[in-house]
């Protein structure tokens, strides 16, 4: 059945599949023919630190559960972190320095490519044709006719012009949009001038993207540059009867002034699928708004990414065993595994 006996094979806990579908993936096989493998689908804190101590492997699912220096304690034995995902916010990184812990991030992933520009044109065609107040409006009984507009015609202002931003570019091409974009990497280069960046996109001016825009929408990493990027005074420069729309990260947008730009303008709506906080909190104005489209988090929770991310974290399980993992996939590659562990690293393509 697969590589030694239940002895010596690792065993590997997957946190917070609570739709079950890693556990169905046929990644996920690939796996227990590498590892024990237990499966999480309820919070880790209903588990007894006694059941954590011989987990040398940890599947975590995007950032369902903060592996802080305290969570990471409950596993003594840890030596590999599967994230899924290309970012690990949610990881203290210094505790896993200090540990020796290896970590592997899922940035080889293909299908999120696809399902989060899927997202943001889902949210600004919402925003755009009102799908969510005429939603509300048939639920309780009422047939008022809303008038929207179209994305065809219109300027579309992307943030970020990474791999998200890109096929988002692509997107709105098709739909007959002006494409234009704002990257840091580009302006650091420039000089502020219009230029061009990936696949022909006109590269703008931060402050000339915002007022010309008509629908703009968020594809930058969170970071310290980020943080805060969209605050009140550039929210109040965007064109009139603009939409916003965040697939990104909750903390780029000023949340309190986005509320003022939903009630007083610019703003004509905006489609969010993250937030400063979450779970968002029940009590937040942003549910209240008519304006506003929310969804939670859910840009990336499609059955086929949950499918690919099982088959990675088996590649690199076997990788790891084998003594490889390439460096570009791992979130500190200067991490080396402590003397005695199974497994190693190497350069990639060396053996």
């Amino acid at each position: 059945m697969g590589s030694g006996s239940s002895v010596d094979r690792p065993r590997l806990l997957v946190l917070d599949d609570r739709e079950g579908l890693v556990a169905a993936a046929p990644g996920t096989a690939a796996l227990r023919e590498l590892c024990e493998v237990s499966i999480l689908d309820r919070p880790l804190a209903e588990v007894p630190d006694a059941d954590l101590r011989d987990v040398r492997f940890l599947l975590a699912i995007r950032e369902r559960t903060r592996l802080d220096a305290a969570t990471l304690a409950r596993f003594p034995a840890l030596e590999l972190l599967l994230q899924t995902g290309g970012h690990a916010y949610h990881v203290d990184r210094d505790e896993l320095r200090r540990r020796g812990i290896v970590t592997a991030l899922g940035r080889r992933a293909q299908v999120v490519r696809a399902a989060m520009p899927e997202l943001t044109f889902m949210l600004a065609i919402a925003c755009l044709r009102r799908l969510g107040e005429a939603s509300r409006q048939m639920s309780a009984g009422e047939w008022a006719p809303l008038t929207g507009r179209l994305l065809a015609g219109r300027r579309l202002g992307i943030l970020g012009l990474g791999r998200h931003g890109r096929n988002v570019a692509r997107l709105g091409r098709a739909f007959g949009m002006d494409v234009v974009a704002w990257d840091r990497a580009g302006e650091d280069r420039g000089t502020g001038t219009a230029r061009t960046g990936v696949d022909g996109v006109p590269l703008l001016p931060l402050e000339d993207l915002l007022r010309s825009t008509d629908v703009l929408t968020v594809h930058l990493r969170l970071s310290d540059q980020s943080r805060g990027l969209l605050d009140r005074a550039r929210l109040q420069s965007m064109k009139p009867r603009s939409v916003l729309v965040n697939t990104a990260r909750g903390a780029i947008v000023d949340e309190d002034a986005l509320v003022e730009a939903l009630r007083d303008g610019p703003l004509a709506a905006a489609g969010l699928d993250v937030f400063t906080e979450e779970p968002l909190p029940a009590s937040s104005p942003l549910r209240s708004l008519p304006n506003a489209v929310l969804t939670p988090h859910l840009g990336w929770t499609v059955e086929e990414v949950f499918t690919e991310f099982a088959a990675i974290a088996a590649d690199q399980v076997r990788d790891y065993l084998g003594g490889v993992l390439w460096r570009d996939e791992l979130l500190d590659p200067d991490i080396q595994p402590a003397p005695g562990r199974a497994g190693g690293l190497a350069e990639a393509g060396s053996s």
